[in-house]
């Protein structure tokens, strides 16, 4: 590198530190902002409508006008503003339409909805199968999309028909049974398996005796699952979907629908919309804190303390209620909808190491948290994101980058933890990294699951995913040749730009092309890959383009999302390593 490019890297980096700084909230941590979500707007209007509440009329109104003012040229919606229509979001977006009742206000919309779900589909009438070919046999998603055009009347008078049914009765056996059960849905799912298997099964007519007679049963089963402030897993559609469901079954007033209509009316925002979760804070927030590692003096005293209790009061100390998970994790979020998770625990992990040396209460929060994450390792090797031993359904399954950031947190606090954990630790990266071997694709790719790309293949991610196995595993010498293989996979996906995207031809953004840049930066074999991608990044910093984030997140069910901290920590945290390679080898 020039010395004019080293000067250009100090320059941006400073740049991008400091705006991310300035994101920090009055309470001293991160919070970040989830892009609007058409399927999270469509099911809350859907669900307030439902409950036919007189005073959310208003939320109703600007809901719809909203989806209105932010459908696609084609007639249809994705899932930000940013995104490709979809049949799934779009199939619920009329939905909501009908249930309100408003297909003459907004004619034109509803017109040009119902043309593209036609040619998506083939005709109006093959909606539902088309729906249910989207997701095989999952049906975590597909099921209540299809009860949704059932309840708004989409699928006409004997739409209940076409709904397929759920064991809703299987939610009244013992929790520690449900990894065996094989359901049909997937572990976070268990409000929507209740709340919309019940009005199915009361909506359709079909027989069955055992759902009717543990349809109280469940529903207290339901009543504890859910959080204080209404919000299943502070997400906006799972919520949705359970209170819709019991309004359509005559429930209006029960509790959880209560509930779950008033934080759909909390979290609405300003302008009609809602997003898919209410916050990342703590996610945000230990992404924040890593990408600053290389300027840790940027933050004051008072800040690293403020942080330091902060993230160690988010740490679960009690059987969590939804998930029954052990103590020790912790959530995406400071909210109480949050559930314990694999990424989360490693990220906090990581997180309280680089804030200061360890002392006592921290070390013991890191014990726990390393134990959590040593109990939840499946049997593959590889880390689930929140519960062990769910593996029928793809997003219970083992996955690449959980598991690298597993082996990172653990590498980190390896020296500080007592001699039994040390030893567990040791096995269990020799597990870890075995599953990573047999993960890894024949062209040295690592796919990730909670991260994608419209534009690529099968929307998958493989740069996103191979760079942050690569990031979690640089201390793993037994994945030598297959790091090898995934930088050499990296650089062969580079754009001819410069830059990356999710994989070889796609946009190049800043989140990916910092991810790629940092990964690459361990060996001096692909200094012309980081050279050119250095390039690419400092005209994006210099052109402020980290204000445009890329909807390459996917939350529950495969919705794509964007969030404004993401280009930030992740540019923050590759011009900080790049910084630093620069000021080694100049006092070298």
């Amino acid at each position: 590198m020039t010395p004019d490019l080293h000067q250009r890297i100090r320059a941006a980096h400073r740049k991008v530190a400091d705006a991310l700084l300035a994101e920090l909230s009055p309470a001293g941590h991160w919070v970040g902002e989830l892009s609007s979500s058409a399927l999270s707007t469509a099911t809350a209007v859907t669900a307030l409508a439902t409950v036919g509440r007189t005073g959310d009329a208003d939320h109703v109104r600007k809901g719809l006008e909203w989806l209105a003012a932010h459908a696609n040229p084609d007639g249809g919606w994705g899932d930000t503003v940013r995104s490709r229509s979809n049949l799934s979001t779009t199939a619920l977006a009329w939905a909501a339409f009908g249930a309100a009742g408003a297909d003459e206000t907004f004619a034109s919309t509803v017109t040009n909805t119902a043309r593209y779900i036609s040619e998506k589909a083939g005709a109006i009438e093959r909606l539902v199968p088309a729906i249910e070919a989207l997701y095989g046999k999952d049906r975590t998603f597909s099921v209540p999309i299809t009860m949704t055009l059932a309840l708004s009347g989409r699928l006409g008078p004997d739409g209940w028909r076409e709904v397929r049914p759920l064991p809703f009765e299987l939610a009244a056996l013992p929790r520690g049974l449900f990894g065996a059960l094989r359901l049909p849905v997937v572990s976070y799912a268990l409000p929507a398996l209740i709340a919309i298997g019940q009005v199915i099964h009361q909506r359709s007519g079909r027989f069955h005796p055992l759902r009717s007679f543990t349809r109280e049963r469940t529903l207290d089963v339901l009543t504890t699952l859910q959080p204080a402030n209404g919000g299943f897993l502070e997400a906006t559609p799972l919520t949705s979907f359970v209170t819709m469901s019991l309004a359509g079954m005559g429930l209006a007033e029960h509790p959880v629908a209560q509930r779950g209509a008033a934080f759909l009316r909390q979290s609405v925002r300003p302008d009609g919309s809602w997003p898919i979760d209410t916050n990342l804070a703590t996610w945000g927030t230990t992404l924040a804190i890593k990408a600053l590692r290389h300027t840790c003096e940027t933050l004051a005293d008072g800040q690293r303390a403020t942080l330091r209790a902060w993230l160690l009061g988010q740490q679960y100390r009690a059987v969590h209620p939804y998930t029954g998970a052990a103590p020790g994790g912790w959530a995406w979020t400071d909210l109480p909808g949050g559930v314990p998770d694999a990424d989360d625990t490693a990220g906090a992990l990581l997180a309280l190491r680089c804030l200061s040396e360890p002392d006592d209460e921290t070390r013991a929060a890191a014990a726990r948290g390393v134990k959590w994450l040593l109990d939840l390792q499946n049997r593959d090797g590889g880390m689930p994101t929140f519960c062990r031993g769910w593996g029928a359904l793809p997003f219970d399954r083992s996955t690449p980058e959980l598991t690298a950031h597993a082996l990172r947190a653990w590498a980190a606090w390896l020296s500080e933890l007592p001699s039994e954990l040390a030893a567990r630790i040791q096995s269990a990266r020799s597990r870890a990294t075995a599953y990573l071997r047999t993960a890894q694709r024949p062209d040295g790719a690592w796919l990730p699951l909670w991260f994608g790309n419209e534009a690529a293949p099968r929307q998958e991610n493989p740069v996103y995913g191979t760079a942050q196995v690569l990031l979690g595993t640089a201390s793993e010498r037994a994945l030598a040749a297959a790091r090898d293989r995934g930088r050499t996979f990296v650089v062969a996906q580079q754009n001819e730009d410069g830059g990356w995207g999710g994989a070889r031809d796609t946009p190049s953004t800043m989140e990916e092309t910092a991810l790629s840049l940092e990964a690459l930066t361990d060996g001096p074999e692909h200094q012309a890959a980081i050279d050119a991608g250095t390039r690419w990044l400092l005209q994006a910093v210099e052109a402020g383009a980290w204000h445009a984030p890329a909807p390459i997140g996917l939350y529950f069910a495969r919705l794509w999302y964007f969030e404004r901290l993401y280009p930030l920590v992740f540019t923050t945290s590759a011009f900080g390593q790049l910084a630093s390679i620069v000021c080694q080898a100049a006092s070298g």
